[in-house]
């Protein structure tokens, strides 16, 4: 357990430095007093994710998400709230005492977060055993400095060593606690009726990290030369590992990918391991897989620039160039850097060193339309079949550019470098899109999988699961927004309440206008903030925004945060003439007006409901009923026509 004072002291730092922890995910530009970016929830081109300094919040208008940096990372991380606050804790060097979990207490987590504290054990363990046994000093230690990379570089990837022994970590895992089912489901045992062993057993281990820098995989490289066995081994998918979604190196990289706006994209783990001993820190790599959709996206969170480094293999490069391809369709400016015959970007970056590199770089990284037909060019030997082949495959690239712009540029490039006329080329294209479109609009209207970088979100959404039927959502909300922005606040003219003129805020106003008439949501958590407002009313200095901002509850934050995203948010009772006015020059009229237009509305949703009720007793010729839902609608229309003179609305019933 974390102390309140402890969580307090974190919130409110992350709250006052939202834009330090959201830009170490997400490229933020700066736009007025806000900054702005691509949303990292889901998959736009149009920046419409916001970060808002001054009030401690973010909020995306495309996808709706929305909350404070804790909600932040929760959704970006898909971890808990406690795991947030340790992460923004360790961010900002605030001490959290917390004891460490024991093996009974690690049997109450649930599966996911059991499976990161053994991964987390693993990584620990195969970093123990590198520098700290006989075994793992001479082999695996022996390994790496051979390979000649420095001790520090070895402790910021947190490589390691798994011994020889058949079931080491197995059997020491199993000794301090750790379950079986959880060693087996994160593939760091093998588990098959009696038979127990490690996956990496007898390899050097390269640590996987997310994000957030939790280790949630592991690549394993073997020392010893065998055919039969696979060089490289990495974990199978799992709950926390999915190799499509992830890069090796991003924890490494994120912030220097924002800072250098560019990302250089190599194939494994010793090339991303050189280019940071030679002092190049903004480099991923796909790890010997073919890139994704996804890892495409998740490099397009930090920069839309890449460049993707290739070594002079020339077969491995032809089945690579279906990632550019990819990558132009995400709408990132893709660069392509070919390393000489015999090198690779690990061997290439321990040879030049950071200042060459990167000049060597900057001078022979090339466009893509080069370079992809530069490569293609050779297979044709003057065939012009094959040449017109190579044209049909350059403007296929081409046409997924969702940039009209970008793609005229490249066009033009294209008729120069293969003497094909512009207008073919634009002709060429339109077919393709055709095409494309008649075989869509063929497709069944299904929903089709999201291929959103994240999973699934396990944060409470804004409203709660169910509450999708409630007929005064708007007018509620509308009332929320002013007790949360301007609860603190003196109204200018004294109110009355049973004869006696009382001087209010606007939250002791609307607290009183809705207990006066008993009102209360069928969305409960509108009630849970209204309780919570009114329980604080009497605390000096209470400030409904930061309180429910840096709310606990991702819910409560997160709703809190959608009222206040909208700097002016009008009502259609607010400025029906007249020149617009902020809400807060208004509100001796507009508190009024919003309390009473709830009120309003939940008699006229309660008439509606009666007369429905009345013609159901009619039919069924219940005459008791009848009249007693006479008498409840005589009672409504006369609170009907009351508040609708003081709401200013003309009366129809």
């Amino acid at each position: 357990m974390i102390d309140q004072g402890t969580v307090d002291r974190i919130m409110e730092a992350a709250q006052g430095q939202i834009t330090d922890v959201i830009s170490e995910y997400v490229n933020l530009k700066r736009r007025g007093i806000n900054y702005i970016g691509n949303c990292p929830f889901h998959n736009e081109k149009t920046p419409s994710f916001i970060v808002s300094p001054h009030k401690g919040i973010f909020k995306c208008f495309g996808c709706g998400k929305g909350g404070n940096a804790v909600n932040f990372l929760m959704e970006h991380e898909q971890i808990t709230f406690v795991d947030a606050i340790k992460s923004l804790g360790r961010k900002f060097h605030i001490h959290i005492e917390e004891k460490e979990p024991s093996p009974e207490e690690l049997l109450h987590q649930n599966e996911r977060e059991s499976m990161m504290v053994v991964t987390e054990y693993a990584a620990k363990y195969f970093s123990q055993t590198l520098y700290e046994t006989d075994e793992g000093q001479s082999v695996g230690l022996g390994y790496f400095r051979q390979r000649g990379f420095r001790d520090d570089i070895i402790k910021k990837f947190q490589l390691g060593y798994s011994p020889e022994q058949r079931d080491a970590l197995t059997k020491q895992a199993q000794q301090h606690g750790y379950k079986i089912d959880f060693l087996e489901k994160t593939g760091l045992s093998i588990v098959r009726d009696d038979y127990k062993a490690d996956r990496f057993r007898g390899r050097v281990i390269f640590p996987i990290h997310s994000l957030s820098g939790k280790v949630i995989a592991f690549g394993g490289r073997v020392l010893k030369t065998d055919a039969k066995t696979a060089k490289y081994l990495n974990s199978p998918e799992s709950e926390i590992y999915h190799k499509s979604r992830i890069l090796y190196g991003i924890y490494q990289a994120r912030q220097e990918m924002v800072r250098q706006d560019r990302t250089y994209l190599v194939e494994g783990y010793t090339d991303v391991l050189s280019f940071h001993q030679a002092g190049i820190t903004n480099v991923v790599a796909s790890s010997g897989t073919a890139l994704t959709v996804d890892q495409i996206r998740l490099m397009a969170r930090f920069s839309p620039n890449i460049t993707i480094i290739y070594d002079g293999d020339p077969a491995g490069i032809k089945a690579s160039i279906r990632g550019i391809d990819l990558v132009l369709e995400e709408g990132m400016n893709v660069k392509v850097l070919l390393l000489p015959e015999g090198d690779d970007p690990d061997s290439f970056a321990k040879k030049l060193g950071k200042e060459k590199l990167l000049q060597y770089i900057q001078e022979n990284e090339t466009d893509f339309i080069k370079f992809k037909t530069s490569i293609l060019l050779e297979d044709t030997h003057n065939d012009p079949i094959k040449r017109a082949q190579l044209i049909q495959d350059i403007v296929r690239t081409i046409s997924v550019i969702p940039d009209p712009i970008v793609r005229a540029v490249y066009i033009k490039e294209c008729s120069k470098l293969l003497n094909v006329e512009e207008p073919v080329l634009y002709t060429e294209i339109g077919k393709i899109k055709k095409t494309k479109q008649e075989k869509e609009a063929l497709r069944p209207a299904v929903r089709p999988p999201s291929n959103d970088l994240s999973p699934q979100p396990t944060a409470t959404p804004n409203f709660i699961p169910g509450i999708t039927d409630n007929p005064m959502e708007t007018e509620e909300r509308e009332v929320l927004r002013f007790l949360i922005k301007f609860g603190d606040q003196m109204l200018n003219s004294p109110v009355t309440i049973n004869g006696e003129e009382k001087s209010m805020t606007v939250g002791e106003y609307i607290v009183h206008g809705l207990n006066a008439d008993d009102v209360r949501s069928q969305n409960p958590l509108h009630n849970q903030i209204l309780e919570e407002f009114e329980a604080h009313l009497a605390t000096p200095g209470f400030l409904a925004n930061r309180y429910f901002v840096s709310h606990p509850n991702p819910a409560v934050s997160g709703l809190v945060t959608d009222l206040i995203a909208s700097e002016y948010q009008l009502s259609r009772i607010h400025n029906k003439y007249g020149p617009v006015k902020k809400d807060e020059e208004m509100l001796d009229d507009l508190v009024p007006r919003v309390v009473t237009e709830l009120k309003w509305k939940m008699v006229k949703v309660r008439m509606e409901k009666i007369r429905q009720q009345l013609k159901e007793a009619q039919e069924q010729g219940n005459h008791d009923r009848l009249m007693e839902l006479i008498q409840e609608m005589t009672v409504l229309q006369q609170a009907f026509k009351y508040i609708s003179h003081q709401h200013g609305e003309r009366t129809i019933i």
